[in-house]
């Protein structure tokens, strides 16, 4: 079949959760604008998914209320698989609150398109230059458990597009988004890069920035006194 482009179709993204604390998130990049807005969905303790290609945004929060009730993350793609008469055009991955993943490429995808997932992510794409690319994500995202979640979705991003990334560019605009949950109800982290001309790059520039106050504007949810003097105390 031959592919319909979608605003979506260029696009390569992992999926992930931290063994060790059970984070959660998702980074990805897309040739168009403002892609955090539409891919990715994360629910602490829940999951996470990317729902892209021919971008249905309905599927993030239906597949999350899915894995609420208890589906695994193979069993909430089966529901969504049984529901979308357009399933082909898309391309889903999933992580459940046990790490366990699941994804989808559809028939319909832009070549290359494909996905590989092992125990706690799912590295995928589409209209990519080959294989390599998902590879080179899932590689990096395993070979440093220790390091922070953000930062091991950010350099699994940055090795898919030293790999080659996108087979071309679809549209003049580009965009990048990381979404990271721990236990609150609120993002750890939550950085988009709407529109760019190098976003995984300027992901990498605000994710630099921000890192170092992730645990400040943590503690001033639950203790703002303490968020104070331990900002006081570092500067």
């Amino acid at each position: 079949m031959k592919a319909i482009p979608g605003i979506e179709f260029h696009t390569f993204s992992i999926v992930g959760r931290c063994s060790r604390t059970g984070m959660l998130g998702i980074a990805i990049t897309t040739s168009d604008i403002s892609v955090g807005s539409r891919c990715p969905y994360v629910e602490p303790s829940v999951g996470a998914i990317s729902t892209q290609a021919s971008t249905d945004p309905s599927l993030g929060p239906f597949a999350l209320r899915l894995l609420g009730l208890g589906y695994s993350a193979k069993g909430a793609l089966q529901q969504l698989e049984t529901g979308d008469p357009y399933i082909e055009r898309r391309q889903l991955g999933l992580v459940d609150h046990n790490g366990n993943p699941a994804a989808r490429t559809g028939a319909m995808n832009n070549p290359w398109a494909g996905h590989s997932t092992g125990q706690n992510y799912v590295a995928m794409g589409n209209g990519l230059v080959g294989e390599e690319v998902v590879q080179a994500m899932a590689a990096v995202f395993l070979e440093a458990p220790q390091l922070d979640l953000e930062e091991r979705l950010t350099g699994a991003l940055e090795a898919g597009q030293k790999a080659g990334g996108e087979a071309q560019d679809s549209t003049p605009y580009h965009s990048a988004a990381l979404l990271v949950y721990a236990s609150d109800t609120f993002s750890r982290v939550d950085l988009r890069v709407d529109e760019h001309p190098t976003p995984v790059a300027e992901l990498r520039r605000l994710l630099d920035i921000y890192a170092p106050k992730i645990d400040y504007f943590a503690l001033r949810a639950s203790d703002p006194e303490a968020a104070q003097a331990a900002k006081d105390a570092a500067a």
